[in-house]
This record gives C-alpha cells, structure tokens and sequence, in this order.
C-alpha cells in the first residue's frame, strides 16, 4: 500500500521504490549503489496496531544468516544480511528501517484501520526527508514599478519567514541588491506578499531602488540572482538581465532507495 501510495503520488528522479512485500529478495539488488536505504515493514511486539518505530538498522543487533533462507521467509533484514554478502562495496551503508505496528499478520488480511492511517504519515516523512529538493530559478524578476518578484521554492527556501531586508551595495562595478531574511515579525521587515495561487511572493522595493526621478540604479526585467552561503543574502544583480536556463540546485542524483515489505 505505501510503494503504490508513493507511485501515486510522484517521486522525483534519483529516488527508487522496491516492493518487497511480493519478491523480498528484489530488495537487496534494489540496494545496490544507493546513498540511503529506507526499509518500511510491519511488525508484532504487542503495541497498539499502527505504532510506528524508527531506527538506524544498525542499532537493530545482528542481522540474521542466510543459511537455510528461502523466499516464503524472506525479510527486510535478511534483505541486510543479502546485500552485504551480494554487493560487496557496493552495500549500503546508511539504511534506516521503519516499522509499523500490525493490526494482524494472518495471509489475507487487510490493513486495519490503524495501519492504513498510518501510510500517509511514513509517505509525507519519506517526501519530505529524502526526496531532492525541486530547482530553484536562478533570476528573479523586478518589475517597472519596483515590485521584485520571486517563486513560491524561492520564496520558501530563501525566506521561510516572509520577512526581509534590503539594501543595494554599490561598493564594486555593478549594483548589486542584498536581501536579508529575517527570523520573524518582531524583527519588522519588508513583507514578501502572496501574489498568485501558485504561492509566488512579491515585494515592493523601490524605496530601496530609489525608483522615479530618472534613478538608474536597477534594469527591469529577468535579473540574475544567487544565494550568498557564506553571508546568508540573495545578491540580485541589476543591471544583468538573466539569460539562458537555470542550472538549479535539486540535489544529488544518486539513487535512494525505498522499500516496503509487509504490514
């Protein structure tokens, strides 16, 4: 139910989804060259159906042998034991195992109510734990009246909070525009505002630009922006129009692996 759950809903590229709940062995070779390994499966330790545990595997002892292993008793941890001995350099090393507390592990039963509550609570935690984070446009757009415009994966990356300051530094060859997120409303600020149902946000500047009365500070139109890491600021450049595609940021595309085995 989570793998179709999962498919349902999407998943970026370089994240892989394994059943295990039909052909548990398909997990240990879906293991292979990953980054990180999430292994969801059912569990009967007397708790109230739909408990969820989380844990490195390597705190879960030693994994079983493979000795006497066949498919009809073939689990997550044997998919351990099998990959290490199958993979070699090639084995995971950073597996996580999520176990959910099962209402019945009789052949043939369905999800209890419990359980089923629970496969939206592990998806939403896998998305928004291990899948990359989308693009961010590399330009932002400021507008003839002064209003600068951002994404709703800008907005929210670079200013969760809404909040932020601006200055324009004219201290080397071009102008350049600092925005400074603040934490919070205590801090005042400039209000990023809502301006679509898409969540772009957009905030007007040109108090900071000194707009009118023939300013030539900013170029508006598409201008090329970058996050400052070490400083924490968006630096806008405004007199470069922004050409070409963005190189965005979504992350490593090495492959993380995902598997559900029973429950």
């Amino acid at each position: 139910m989570l793998i179709r759950t999962l498919h349902q809903r999407g998943f970026p590229a370089g994240v892989r989804l394994v059943d295990g709940g039909t052909s548990g062995m398909d997990v240990a070779f879906g293991m292979r060259g990953a980054a990180k390994v999430v292994l969801v499966d059912a569990c009967a330790t007397g708790r109230p159906p739909g408990t969820l545990y989380r844990m490195p595997a390597s705190e879960l002892g030693e994994v079983p042998p493979l000795a006497g292993l066949h498919s009809h008793n073939f689990r997550w941890d044997h998919a351990l034991s099998l990959s290490a001995w199958l993979l070699g350099p090639l084995a995971p090393t950073d597996v996580e195992v999520i176990l959910c507390e099962a209402g019945s592990l009789q052949p043939g039963q369905p999800l209890s109510a419990e359980v089923q509550a629970q496969v939206d609570v592990v998806a939403d935690l896998l998305e928004r734990e291990l899948y990359p984070a989308p693009p961010v446009p590399g330009h932002v757009t400021l507008t003839d009246a002064g209003s600068l415009h951002l994404t709703a994966s800008q907005a929210e990356r670079w200013f969760p909070s809404g909040l932020l300051v601006a200055r324009v530094d004219e201290a080397g060859e071009e102008p350049v525009l600092e925005l400074v997120p603040l934490a919070g409303a205590g801090h005042g600020g400039l209000v990023l505002k809502q301006r679509n149902l898409a969540g772009d946000r957009s905030v007007l500047l040109s108090e900071v630009l000194g707009f009118g009365a023939g300013a030539t500070v900013a170029v508006p139109g598409d201008l090329g922006a970058h996050w400052d890491d070490d400083r924490g600021v968006l630096r806008v450049d405004l007199r470069t129009r922004h050409a070409g595609p963005d190189p965005g940021d979504g992350g490593s595309d090495r492959a993380r692996g995902v598997d559900r085995g029973g429950g």
